[in-house]
């Protein structure tokens, strides 16, 4: 950290701002956000020193230096999601309390200007989680990417962050993270309490990184289908769908896809109804439902890079066949002695093929072996605000209930009616409320 006057000590003290720190470079105004200022920071590939290298991060920062609550870190999603070229969607994050705090975004290693670019992996998956991509596709991603694949995990990502806070020159920042951005932000405020404070964990992943095969997500997707259709029905025509179509894969990512973009699931399709008329025989309504998530669903890697998306989870989380370390030869027979233990009702409305075949098992499972990330342990001991919608099935409201009990100084606010990123896609003004209280 460089501090050079006695002033800029004293703001440090108190949690505040001081001048931009010598580790950021060619600082310029941001092109598409007036009022901030773009730079670079130049981190080590590998933090430990054994591999030689740098990478250079996008960090965009906002011009009042002197914002009474200090600097705010919003930190994206994905693992894939840039952050620089979403500064001008800040106001639509942040409300009253914008102007309090100097706020901060950066392009996490690997994305951005800096995405690792797998083509064939990113034209299967574009922006999705969820959808099932061809093992070829995974294995190519992993060869192009060789050994340093192992340097984009999330303990890599936290190890930036505290980079970045030293270049910036401040003692405690608060952190404001959005789906996997919440995972980064819990990470870190686990490794740096010191420097946390406060937390905003907006649709939350919760940090101890243990892969269930999707039974929370089945469960949500039970749950909310209850609450849009008023009881089972929605959830019975589901299952009959999945049971002769046997596409369960495919339906579980585009509900969850529909969570994010119209948590009603009847303004851009009639959900209810195109599952209702496809039980009866008539698919033509769910088939154009799947083709426009297809569509809709497909993304450049400097919007969301697949690439990294593999290098980070099939790192950062165990599955049935355990690390990333494991051995190829064994994973699926592990994987399908898991998925066999699992009982009707825990994958009910969907099957046992869903479990064996989502996206996030399907990207990881060829993904050669690769050093693991620690798994993350202890509570949060920082003041957290949780904030999530009722309606996600992205990182569903279990997922925070879970995260809750990890943060003895954490408060849930559960928005109803909301899907995924509640800060910007709020169906109403309860959980900006929320936040704006918390940050104040």
């Amino acid at each position: 950290m460089v501090i050079r006057l006695a002033a800029a000590a004293a703001l440090v003290a108190l949690g505040g701002n001081t001048a931009t720190g010598g580790g950021l470079t060619a600082s310029q105004p941001c092109p598409n956000a007036i009022g901030y200022t773009c730079s670079t920071l130049d981190v080590p590939l590998d933090h430990s020193g054994r591999v030689p290298g740098t990478l250079p991060l996008a960090v965009g920062v906002s011009d009042n230096k002197n914002a009474k609550h200090g600097v705010l870190l919003l930190i994206t999603g994905g693992p894939g999601q840039p952050g620089v070229p979403l500064l001008g969607r800040v106001p639509r994050i942040l409300g009253a309390e914008l102007g309090d705090y100097r706020i901060v975004m950066y392009d996490q290693r690997g994305t951005g200007a800096g995405a690792l670019s797998c083509a064939a992996l990113q034209g299967a998956m574009g922006a999705s989680d969820l959808y099932p991509p061809p093992a070829s596709a995974v294995r190519a991603c992993a060869a192009k990417l060789g050994a340093r694949r192992q340097f984009f995990g999330t303990d890599d990502v936290v190890a930036d962050m505290e980079a970045l806070r030293k270049a910036l020159g401040v003692d405690r920042w608060t952190l404001d993270g959005i789906s996997y951005g919440t995972y980064v932000g819990e990470r870190y405020a686990l490794a740096h309490p010191e420097h946390v404070a406060k937390l905003v964990l907006d649709s939350v992943v919760p940090h101890n990184g243990l892969s269930d095969l999707g039974v929370v997500e089945f469960a949500a997707t039970r749950r909310v289908l209850r609450a849009v259709c008023g009881g089972d029905s929605c959830t019975n025509d589901l299952a009959a769908v999945i049971k002769a179509r046997h596409n369960g894969p495919l339906l579980l990512d585009a509900l969850t896809f529909e969570s994010i973009l119209d948590p009603t699931f009847r303004r851009t399709f009639d959900v209810p109804a195109l599952l209702r008329t496809a039980r009866r025989g008539n698919p033509a309504q769910l088939t154009s439902f799947l083709a426009y998530v297809r569509r809709t669903e497909a993304a450049p890697p400097e919007f969301l890079d697949q690439g990294l998306h593999a290098s980070a989870l099939c790192a950062d989380w165990r599955y049935p066949w355990g690390s990333s370390a494991a051995p190829l030869a064994g994973r699926l027979a592990q994987l399908e002695r898991a998925a066999a233990r699992l009982k009707a009702r825990d994958l009910f409305p969907y099957d046992r093929r869903t479990a064996l075949d989502n996206g996030f098992i399907r990207q990881c499972l060829p993904w050669s072996p690769t050093p693991p990330t620690p798994l993350a342990t202890g509570k949060l001991q920082v003041p957290t605000l949780l904030l999530n919608g009722d309606h996600d099935l992205s990182t569903p409201l279990e997922w925070a209930r879970q995260e809750l009990r990890l943060a003895p100084q954490g408060e849930l606010v559960v928005v109803p009616g909301a899907g995924h990123s509640v800060q910007s896609r709020a169906v109403s003004d309860v959980g900006l409320r929320a936040v704006a209280d918390f940050l104040r």
